[in-house]
């Protein structure tokens, strides 16, 4: 009996840690506070000293661990500075958290870190499409290649999509490589291919 009332016991604070673990913000909250705080642009640095999707200045994103300027930082990174500054203080540095009455919920300043794996709720970012498992060159043609070459519009591109590599989409390559520290070697294998999606806007 008693080996029984452990048991229970030991799977209700498995139950209650789980619980916990599972206490930040909501993927809604995230989008409105977002949308509140730069329509939801994570690359918008519109010179006033704060920058990317959640605002950051720079005392604060570099309090959290960030380097260089949270515009030029992929969305998953942003997100898990996010919620890492949520961890550490709560909604307390977003003014617009205030106005859309976002409240504290338990995660808030408990000081604990949180991995990639917990932030990449955050974002909610429409799935991309898989590698094509073919490394491209210039000159190569391939149906696959359109999706990456549309994708590269959203950089301010303005690619009609041919699904051909040739100058064009050689000049995006070698600048969202450069971007994002990638072998600059012109070659679209499954790195450069990720980045067009969740890498940093080529310079």
């Amino acid at each position: 009996m008693f080996l029984v009332r452990l048991l229970a016991l030991v799977g209700l604070l498995i139950v209650v840690w789980s619980g916990a673990a599972s206490a930040d913000p909501s993927v809604s909250d995230w989008q409105r506070l977002r949308m509140c705080e730069s329509t939801d642009r994570y690359d918008t640095n519109t010179g006033n000293g704060y920058y990317g999707a959640y605002q950051f200045d720079l005392p604060t994103w570099r309090s959290v661990g960030g380097t260089g300027l949270p515009s030029q930082a992929s969305k998953a990174e942003q997100d898990f500075r996010a919620l890492y500054l949520y961890r550490m203080r709560g909604w307390q540095p977003w003014e617009c958290a205030g106005k859309l009455g976002l409240r504290d919920d338990r995660d808030a300043r408990t000081k604990r870190q949180p991995s990639y794996a917990e932030s990449a709720y955050i974002g909610n970012h429409p799935a991309f499409p898989p590698w094509p498992g073919k490394v491209y060159d210039y000159g190569d043609c391939d149906p696959a290649l359109r999706a990456w070459q549309l994708r590269m519009n959203a950089f301010g591109y303005k690619f009609q999509g041919t699904g051909c590599y040739y100058a064009e989409t050689k000049d995006a390559v070698l600048a969202l490589q450069r971007a994002n520290g990638i072998k600059d070697s012109g070659l679209l294998g499954p790195k450069t291919w990720d980045a067009a999606w969740n890498g940093k806007r080529p310079r």
